[in-house]
């Protein structure tokens, strides 16, 4: 497992998959170890993953100041990697809220950066965040599964306060719930750093409109894909984030929820590898 120093000397770690050209991958959670991200459905037959564990998740340490987990603070720790790495510009795949840490370090280092896959990524640093309304949405596509009418009722009061956190909702953010998706989701607890949860998007982390205007300078490709039956994002909400963007191209995977590597791992596999190549 290699180790390398952040500018603050926080030993963080990473994972390598696979061999050949590396692809940096940010994982989402947010705060989630990068062993939920396993090999991305086989991407790792293509390119090396670069599995980051951001600080004080999975194998890299806690930082002394807890500040520095906020998503804006976590750019250093990005570009210490690709210096680390020793790559004059990198690839880069972010998942989930690690697409809102790809933004940031692209608006920031957009010289640094190759190509850019946002897969599933809540646009947070863009000001645009799911709503509850979105969520719902999603989830009543998914009514005629046998799991629906317990899953629906805790889904729409804890989006709307009136309930806790229910495991029972967990297979509205998979496009498949089978036995893969159950085991994924029993890992989330133990995998996520929720006091570090709780400052990623912290006050100050995200500057939209600064963000957006650096954005709209960077002539990199990035990918924008969606999961059709997702809720956060939308396809919708997806897509404006892909507006922030010159060189954006924008894909909807059929059938995928918010991890589309698990629910079709070959057309998940296909369409990063021929973006990648």
């Amino acid at each position: 497992m290699p180790i390398f120093s952040a500018p603050d000397g926080t030993r963080l770690a990473f994972h390598l998959r696979g061999e050949g050209e590396p692809l940096v991958v940010l994982p989402g959670g947010p705060m989630r170890a990068s062993a939920y991200l396993g090999d991305l459905g086989g991407l790792d037959a293509h390119r090396q993953l670069v599995l980051l564990d951001l600080r004080g998740t999975g194998e890299s340490a806690k930082p002394a100041d807890p500040g520095t987990y906020r998503c804006d603070r976590l750019v250093d720790d990005v570009e210490a990697l690709r210096r680390h790495l020793g790559l004059e510009r990198m690839d880069v795949l972010a998942h989930s809220a690690g697409g809102s840490l790809a933004m940031l370090y692209a608006a920031r280092y957009p010289e640094r950066l190759g190509r850019l896959a946002l897969v599933t990524a809540t646009p947070w640093a863009l000001g645009l965040p799911a709503t509850g309304g979105d969520r719902l949405a999603a989830a009543r596509l998914r009514a005629s599964e046998p799991w629906f009418p317990d899953a629906f009722p805790a889904f729409e009061a804890w989006l709307d306060g009136t309930g806790d956190f229910d495991p029972v909702f967990l297979p509205f953010f998979y496009g498949r719930w089978d036995d893969t998706a159950r085991a994924h989701a029993d890992r989330e607890e133990t995998e996520t750093n929720d006091d570090a949860a709780d400052v990623y998007g912290g006050d100050g982390a995200y500057d939209p409109a600064t963000t957006r205007g650096a954005l709209a300078r960077v002539r990199t490709p990035v990918l924008v894909l969606a999961g059709e039956v997702d809720g956060g994002p939308s396809p919708s909400l997806a897509r404006r984030a892909a507006g922030a963007f010159p060189a954006a191209e924008f894909a909807v995977q059929p059938g995928a929820g918010h991890y589309p590597w698990l629910d079709d791992p070959q057309g998940f596999t296909r369409r990063m590898a021929a973006f990648f190549s």
